[in-house]
């Protein structure tokens, strides 16, 4: 493994050509195997609230859980990835995947469920995902606008086939055996995870360890009169830690940052309803089954063309320092475009409603992390995204169940 500062020839040489490729595929497939995992809960909605006896706000807990443990592990990826370098960590969040829903197909209450496929299969999707989006960086430099929007095609292609396989495998055998395959397929984010060789990282922020051997030098033992000094060496530490992995000096000096983090903050906290509501809308409203679970992949079809266009078209040098406008006006489109999901339940409204929505899902997703690479040195782009995770997180799991409280039918829910 790299040492601090040790430079990587290697890394140099392959930075936007040979081996970055075949990073960025590994890229992808983990961001369709974490990201784009959450989109087929919905398909499993009303089998775990029959099960169950659950509600709407009850069940709805358990995608807001993952999706939100899947955003906040960012911190502690950072740490993962400090130590351990991006590639073991990728496969130590697939073993934690796989193994949190192999483990929630033996659930016998909601509860547990909450801490199998919630909270373990979203610790694991998060060290994977994070530590995949964040050695990207390292290895693209010129092209890197692109190949993040490459790389969320990941999401995109999740997105697609997870709520049709998730169709399927629930009616030929159930929800049980559907998650149990599920814990082999996320797995593979170990394969994906032993493709990404190690990248230089240089760190500007001190460690804790040698906070300590500095703050404690010349400091003996049993000396009362530095007693204030070891008090104020501890404060020192912790305030190293929060600085390193959770960036709060940027967000407290950098405005652009501050600003960004709290704007997409607001935003999640209805972007995510759709993924969850929209399946079980459409049934209570006499769609069929497989045509519900249809919604969400044309969601995702869309997504797979749509994201490379964007992240092309955030290439031009004339979004050069304007990529946050683009990304505003996707956020905008989006917002509005539920109004066309609260105007009919017809399925072919509903299709209509999928595709706009999805377009202006794809802008936001080729761009989400762009722009946070554009505000904040990429140095501290891991620190940074800890931070920008985990107050993401916090409206991600209220989100849902506070649109399955406030309404007692699954309907007004799925168009919240």
């Amino acid at each position: 493994m790299l040492q601090e500062g040790e430079a990587s020839p290697r890394i140099i040489k392959d930075q936007d050509r040979g081996w970055a490729w075949i990073v960025l595929i590994a890229t992808v497939l983990v961001q369709g195997l974490t990201l784009g995992f959450p989109s087929c809960i919905g398909v499993f909605f009303k089998d775990l609230q029959h099960d169950f006896h659950a509600t709407n706000s009850e069940t709805s807990w358990f995608p807001s859980i993952m999706t939100a443990v899947l955003h906040a592990g960012g911190p502690l990826c950072s740490i993962l990835v400090e130590r351990f370098g991006c590639r073991i960590t990728i496969m130590v969040g697939g073993l934690l995947s796989g193994v949190g829903m192999v483990a929630s197909a033996f659930s016998n209450s909601l509860g547990e469920l909450y801490l199998t496929a919630g909270f373990i299969t979203g610790l694991g999707s998060s060290f994977s995902f994070q530590a995949g989006i964040t050695v990207l960086g390292y290895y693209f430099m010129q092209r890197r606008a692109l190949a993040n929007a490459l790389a969320s095609t990941g999401v995109s292609i999740g997105m697609t086939l997870w709520p049709l396989i998730s169709q399927y495998l629930l009616d030929e055998m159930g929800w049980r055996n559907s998650f149990l395959i599920f814990g082999g397929v996320l797995l593979n984010c170990c394969v994906c995870g032993a493709v990404m060789r190690p990248v230089p990282v240089k760190l500007t922020a001190l460690s804790p360890k040698s906070c300590s051997e500095q703050s404690a030098g010349g400091m003996p033992n049993g000396n009362t009169s530095h007693h204030k000094e070891q008090c104020q060496s501890r404060f020192t530490v912790c305030s190293q830690i929060l600085k390193k992995y959770l960036a709060f000096d940027i967000f407290c000096k950098n405005k652009g940052y501050q600003i960004y983090t709290l704007g997409v903050t607001w935003m999640v906290m209805g972007f995510v309803l759709p993924l969850v509501y929209l399946v079980p809308y459409a049934i209570l409203n006499g769609v069929e089954e497989q045509k519900a679970a249809f919604l969400i992949s044309i969601i995702g079809f869309i997504n797979i063309f749509m994201r490379p266009m964007a992240g092309l078209l955030s290439g031009l040098s004339v979004f050069t320092g304007k990529r946050i406008y683009l990304f505003s006006a996707a956020v905008m489109l989006n917002g509005l475009s539920n109004l066309i999901c609260a105007a009919s339940s017809k399925y072919s409204i509903l299709v209509v409603y999928c595709s706009v929505y999805s377009v202006s899902m794809s802008v936001i997703g080729a761009l989400l992390f762009q722009v946070l690479m554009d505000v904040v040195e990429m140095d501290r782009f891991s620190s940074a995204l800890g931070l920008f995770t985990i107050l993401e997180s916090i409206t991600i799991l209220i989100g849902p169940p506070l649109a399955g409280k406030r309404y007692t039918g699954i309907g007004p829910s799925g168009t919240a």
